[in-house]
């Protein structure tokens, strides 16, 4: 009966987020969820690589954090889920500009925001927030990719750096030849020139706890 409620509490918890717009600094409305508590304190999440807000680990996320009594926003970055923008392969310091705009709104509501949390992609992006602004003193970053570099083949193929330099982009389609999304040079180059190891050494000795939690038999990102 005790599981049956804690069950019930969260779905509730869930079904009454409150939908926000947030504009980031080009004017593209970046849309999220937040889920109250009682309080002023707000942990904000971001998703990974075309993921969304919506992703369960970042619902599972909100809603416990929600029943513990501290407020949780998740939103999508600009070009993903319901916001606006087009999506982008690359992006990284343009998403930690997203997370900025979404940090000083609640800033401005007086919202004592306690910790930027981060999920694969949205963890390079959380500490590279953290390297920038110096604003939030916890950091957590759940299955972020370190080495950038790696991994790219896997999604572009062989030869991915002759072939984008020839043509000026890869489309990238799935295992039934259906287009997903195009790779520009430019977006290839944003994720190639952003050192995580860079990134979490210049986080300021002002952020109490940076945390990194990663599966050991991760297959994703290894």
């Amino acid at each position: 009966l005790y599981f049956m409620t804690l069950d019930l509490n969260l779905w509730i918890t869930v079904a009454c987020a409150q939908r926000v717009l947030i504009s980031n600094k080009l004017g593209e409305k970046l849309v999220g969820l937040l889920h109250e508590a009682c309080s002023k304190e707000l942990v904000i999440l971001c998703h990974g690589f075309r993921a969304t807000k919506d992703d369960s680990i970042l619902v599972d996320l909100a809603a416990a954090l929600a029943s513990a009594g501290v407020n949780a926003f998740r939103f999508d970055f600009a070009g993903n889920g319901e916001s606006e923008g087009l999506f982008q392969y690359g992006n990284y310091r343009k998403e930690a500009d997203d997370l900025r705009s979404v940090v000083s709104y609640f800033s401005e509501q007086k919202y004592d925001i306690i910790a930027l949390v981060g999920h694969s992609k949205g963890g390079n992006a959380v500490l590279l927030y953290a390297s920038m602004y110096h604003d939030v003193t916890v950091i957590v970053n759940i299955s972020g990719r370190f080495a950038l570099e790696e991994g790219i083949e896997g999604r572009l193929g062989k030869n991915f750096l002759q072939r984008i330099k020839k043509d000026g982009y890869i489309d990238v389609r799935n295992k039934k030849g259906k287009f997903e999304y195009r790779v520009t040079e430019e977006s290839l180059r944003d994720r190639l020139s952003t050192d995580t190891l860079l990134s979490s050494r210049s986080i300021s000795k002002g952020c109490r706890l940076v945390l990194t939690v990663h599966g050991s038999e991760d297959e994703t990102v290894p």
